[in-house]
């Protein structure tokens, strides 16, 4: 990996690591527009100051925007959390190892 692939990594990983960042950008993934009181609501126990921030970061990175109807990914949003998307049947796996080690 060339150092400039590698601070393309190391920045994007800084600004999903924060805290409910990924949990903002997935709860926009379905393509339709939320107010910020829907955002809220469906990242859940976000509070209104952490989601103003990360909503400004994702929108300064060009993830996502508002529009008049509300908040959205942008199209390289939706390509990023297209890509997350393989998070998920991982995840289901992983759990569900879990559970069986915990038996």
């Amino acid at each position: 990996m060339s150092s400039k692939e590698n601070v393309a990594i190391g920045h994007l990983l800084s600004l999903l690591e924060s805290r409910y960042a990924i949990r903002v950008l997935w709860a926009l993934k379905d393509g339709h527009a939320q107010t910020f009181r829907l955002l809220q609501d469906s990242v859940g126990g976000i509070t209104p100051n952490t989601l103003n921030t990360r909503v400004k970061e994702m929108r300064e990175a060009g993830l996502m925007t508002h529009v008049s109807e509300g908040y959205v990914l942008t199209a390289l949003g939706a390509d990023l959390v297209r890509r997350l998307g393989d998070v998920q049947p991982f995840a289901v796996k992983w759990a569900s190892n879990l559970a069986k080690k915990a038996k």
